[in-house]
């Protein structure tokens, strides 16, 4: 079954289970940590898209224990990503595996840029990316 998700480029990290718990104007999202439980815990990671997002994030609270923003687009063929459980390291979901860094360095794999990744900053309950 995995390597089908591979072939077909699904990806496991998923959208967040309560919708409300973000926002998007003028090049922000916000997101309220107290409605978002996938990122409670080191290693949890939620997918932002449509809402007005001018383009698809990945939104991960690091095994480093700070968050991290992405464009959740593979430089390679452009398939959503996913964040390797344990390691300080996000992974493409197809079969090519292009591994890159939190900073967004390629590691590994057929991507042929580094990744985008946008800066997060904390303030209480919330985190506010900038895509700007």
């Amino acid at each position: 079954m995995k390597l089908l998700k591979r072939i077909f480029g699904i990806c496991e990290t998923s959208l967040p289970s309560q919708e409300s718990g973000w926002s998007y104007a003028a090049q922000v999202v916000t997101v309220s940590l107290n409605q978002m439980p996938e990122l409670a815990n080191p290693g949890g990671a939620v997918r932002l898209e449509g809402r007005g997002l001018p383009e698809r994030v990945l939104l991960l609270h690091g095994t480093d224990g700070l968050f991290h923003a992405f464009a959740n687009k593979c430089t390679h063929m452009g398939r959503r990503l996913d964040p390797m459980t344990g390691k300080e390291m996000i992974q493409c979901c197809s079969v090519s595996r292009s591994t890159f860094t939190y900073g967004g360095d390629k590691v590994s794999g057929a991507a042929k840029e580094v990744l985008r990744t946008f800066p997060v900053t904390v303030d209480g309950n919330k985190l506010r990316i900038s895509l700007g």
